[in-house]
């Protein structure tokens, strides 16, 4: 049986609404947080909410372990695609009404004409259907009873997104419950933050950027001293702005490289020709972590208790990625010596291997290349049956789930398409909708709006368009799937180790970085393991496909093999 829902949702005011079948009462936050407490304990119900991000804060702010949610945003964000899911929105596509007509905000001044609000006082669904504009803002004072109101509103609108998710797949409910707790855990993964060693940070910070500047003036000198040891290699060119990419190719051109762009995969060939494209390479990772990861971001970013934070979300708005800011999800490599554990404490760092050829085994359905995935390197099985080696079967491999037909994986995507023909069917069949512009769903039941993705083009550029189009469908149906396990391979790990006092404190694409005492070290690396198996059973309905999980026991993400 199906846990009861019970809805769980605040006011700007400090009040909050616990209602579901057998209850229903505005109280305290502080009082209503207990009283989910007493129903997390009992183990009974289902939370939902129009979106862990406001209305869980203060559950997650008292560290409830909510391991059942449904998070009404990202259940919109499946169904429908695309990243706006204020409650307005979410209610009227779960009510079948026109989301272009929805009514307008007030903007509480004398000029506001069009904003009209003619429900009744005590309600929060207006006459024509659609929710009060105003509801949920940080204007919004409800009364107990509007709240309440609040409260039946978002499990009426969590009932109709069960029942449309049903009817997508067997797996969109449960996608969509894995999505909710992913939701939940990006705000304690704000709150939490990632560990960091400030005093390493300063060091490695400094040997990239230079010494923390005294005030502005030291600021232009260090600068200045960063760029001409790059200068230092064309006498004559002094005055040139690194930061200028055409003034960047003209210097280039001085010395005999010609190139279209100054990007690291266009110079990178060039670097034994002259030695200023050497230089220049370095200077750009020195610049970008002077610019975007230097001293202020420190100060900024990394709290007195020595944690790296930043907002989480759940999902990109298109296949369904995590994100993070602040540069949790970007952070140089130069820097990551700098990310340890704090005393007494270590990581268990896990990586999914191999992870988007498996997804594409799952979700082609297909039982020759799941054959495949038996095997700790998927590649090598795929290698043998076409009679290539190793290298030239990945590259064939990666260059079916990017679109890549020309190079040295020409010849072997023939191979594959022999071979594997459900597998490469199912991936011909993605690209042949992107060009039509069609929607897709990924294994979940994640909406792919392709309508919208490369749209306005001019007429002479359509074909060019249209074929990247279908390389972004074929690949996003993969990425968005493999988004999916990933979320729920997270959200077990969360369920099953937080008794071992262990935090998820990075999620990065394929990537888990949990925070665990040292003497539950290697408990949690083999519960995170576990997880992988009981999750992908879950998520996939079988074992036919084999997941596989990179887990180590290291004190610096450095330390972590790549």
């Amino acid at each position: 049986m199906a846990a009861p829902l019970v809805a769980f949702v605040t006011s700007p005011d400090g009040r909050a609404a616990v209602v579901g079948a057998d209850e229903a009462a505005v109280l305290p936050v502080a009082q209503a947080v207990t009283r989910v407490a007493e129903l997390v304990q009992a183990g009974t119900a289902r939370f939902t909410w129009w979106a862990a991000a406001v209305d869980a804060a203060p559950l997650v702010a008292a560290r409830l372990p909510v391991a059942r949610c449904w998070d009404v945003a990202e259940a919109h964000r499946l169904l429908f695609g695309g990243w706006e899911a204020a409650p307005q929105v979410a209610w009227a596509a779960a009510q079948g009404l026109d989301r272009a007509a929805l009514p307008a905000a007030s903007r509480g001044d004398l000029f506001d004409f069009h904003a009209v609000d003619d429900s009744p006082v005590d309600q929060v669904v207006r006459p024509d259907g659609y929710l009060v504009p105003d509801a949920g803002t940080a204007q919004w004072r409800p009364t107990d009873e509007v709240l309440l109101a609040w409260g039946r509103a978002v499990l009426d609108c969590a009932t109709s997104q069960e029942q449309a998710l049903a009817a997508v797949g067997p797996r969109s409910v449960a996608a969509a419950h894995s999505e909710s707790a992913a939701a939940y855990l990006c705000v304690e993964l704000a709150r939490d933050g990632l560990p960091i060693d400030r005093a390493v940070a300063e060091q490695l910070i400094e040997a990239s950027a230079g010494a923390r500047p005294a005030d502005e003036a030291d600021a232009r000198r260090i600068r200045a001293e960063r760029d001409a040891a790059v200068l230092v290699h064309t006498p004559g060119r002094e005055s040139t702005d690194l930061r200028n990419p055409l003034q960047v190719r003209e210097l280039l051109a001085s010395v005999g490289v010609v190139v279209p762009n100054t990007r690291k995969w266009v110079l990178e060939p060039f670097r034994e020709t002259h030695p200023v494209v050497g230089a220049l390479l370095e200077w750009r990772k020195a610049e970008r972590i002077a610019t975007t990861y230097g001293h202020t971001w420190l100060d900024s970013h990394v709290g007195t208790d020595d944690r790296l934070r930043g907002g989480w979300t759940a999902c990109d708005g298109a296949a369904g990625r995590m994100t993070a800011q602040n540069g949790l999800h970007n952070l140089p490599a130069a820097l990551r010596p700098a990310v340890a554990a704090h005393p007494g404490h270590v990581f268990v760092r896990a990586d999914l291997g191999q992870i988007e050829p498996r997804v594409l085994a799952v979700v082609a359905g297909d039982a020759a290349f799941a054959a495949a995935t038996r095997a700790d390197d998927l590649y090598a099985p795929v290698a043998a049956t076409l009679g290539v080696d190793r290298p030239v079967a990945k590259i064939a491999v990666l260059a079916a789930m990017y679109g890549q037909r020309s190079g040295a994986a020409g010849e072997a995507l023939k191979g594959l398409e022999r071979a594997y023909p459900v597998a490469m069917g199912y991936l011909d069949g993605a690209y042949a909708a992107g060009v039509r512009r069609e929607p897709l769903r990924t294994y979940g039941g994640r909406l792919i709006r392709l309508d919208t993705v490369l749209a306005d083009v001019p007429v002479e550029g359509a074909a060019a368009y249209d074929a990247a189009r279908g390389r972004f469908a074929r690949n996003a149906v993969i990425q968005g799937s493999a988004a999916e396990l990933f979320k729920a391979w997270a959200a077990t790990v969360r369920a099953t180790t937080r008794d071992l006092g262990a935090q998820i404190v990075l999620c990065l694409h394929d990537e888990l970085l949990v925070h665990v005492p040292r003497e539950h070290a290697e408990e949690a690396r083999a519960r995170v393991v576990a997880a992988l198996d009981d999750s992908a059973r879950r998520w996939t309905g079988s074992t036919q496909v084999r997941f596989v999980a990179d887990a180590s026991v290291i004190h610096r993400w450095s330390e972590a093999k790549e």
